[in-house]
């Protein structure tokens, strides 16, 4: 059995066993919203870690799965798995159709390109109020059901949440250790030098970009039949920014970065609130020290944190006596 597996499993234990330390309630509908999260910045990280591609418009991604998923069962009756799967499917269509004069371009105009798109995404849920709500958002919503189980209860709604996760962090494990993971390697680092090894740059990158939005609507579609309500607010700007930042914070190139990114930026908010009208600049102080100190993220910064201390241990005089 090899490390990787051995890691995956050890996480699939500790999601398992979580909710038995938490009392049902805020604490795992924080743990509920790190899942959601974890898959956001796990979609963006295979774009942005793996192919080197910046992308300032996921959040509408996220955004156009939630609302395809809930304006197909609020406005017109259709089963909420039946719209979940419509949406991931339109909106990969989506983006591979829109990824290929998109990801022509390259760096800061391919973030303008992708934050134009999250925008456009955007205003289209403000305007379209028949069908959206507009900015009072849509609500009614149904849960999830199958084999006669409802996801209405935050215990029910974990466990739906964790195991799409699981499956996506597998599933994306499985492709970044293949030859289609070794091609977006070769694109992060020479883009020339893959197309002369004969990648076909373009077209993985558009790829990579289409699948990264359809595991974006997923998550959207989650949310939308999870919390039964959605609002535009939701999939703004500042979303994408926020996506972008876990991915940094947690470790480019890195699938278990995704979920510390994630975890870390959820939760962070959420012990801040006692620091009151002072929580955004602690906030903000906190994420440039991590810039600062763990450039690499918290994937390799906390390993060789811990290395650090365990040193500092031996080296000193009470380790000795």
């Amino acid at each position: 059995m090899n490390r990787e597996l051995i890691k995956f499993l050890l996480l699939v234990v500790v999601v398992l066993l979580a909710p038995l330390s938490v009392s049902e309630g805020y604490l795992l509908n924080v743990l509920v919203f790190v899942g959601i999260h974890t898959m956001l910045a796990l979609a963006l990280n295979l774009l942005l870690g793996y192919a080197g591609q910046i992308s300032l418009g996921h959040a509408g991604f996220f955004g156009l799965g939630a609302y395809i998923s809930g304006v197909l069962t609020v406005n017109h009756g259709i089963d909420p798995w039946l719209a979940m799967a419509i949406a991931a499917t339109t909106v990969t269509l989506m983006a591979f159709l829109v990824g290929f004069p998109i990801l022509k371009l390259k760096g800061h105009y391919l973030a303008m390109a992708t934050l134009g798109l999250g925008i456009i995404i955007y205003i289209v849920f403000n305007e379209a109020v028949d069908q959206t709500g507009g900015p009072s958002g849509l609500s009614g919503i149904p849960n999830l059901s199958i084999a006669g189980i409802t996801f209405d209860s935050d215990i029910k709604n974990y466990y739906l949440i964790w195991t799409a996760t699981l499956i996506c962090m597998g599933l994306a494990l499985n492709l970044v250790h293949s030859r289609i993971g070794r091609a977006l390697r070769a694109i992060h680092d020479s883009e020339v030098a893959a197309r002369v090894m004969g990648v076909n740059a373009r077209l993985f990158k558009v790829q990579i970009f289409a699948l990264s939005a359809g595991i974006s609507a997923v998550a959207g579609s989650l949310y939308a039949h999870t919390m039964t309500f959605i609002a535009p607010a939701s999939f703004g700007f500042n979303f994408s920014v926020e996506l972008v930042t876990m991915v940094i914070i947690g470790g480019l190139a890195s699938i278990y970065g995704s979920l510390l990114g994630a975890a870390l930026l959820t939760v962070l908010p959420e012990i801040l609130r006692t620091f009151q009208d002072f929580d955004i600049v602690v906030y903000g102080l906190l994420l440039i020290i991590m810039t600062m100190y763990m450039p690499g993220g918290l994937v390799q910064g906390i390993p060789a944190l811990l290395s650090a201390l365990w040193g500092k241990f031996k080296r000193s005089p009470a380790a000795h006596a």
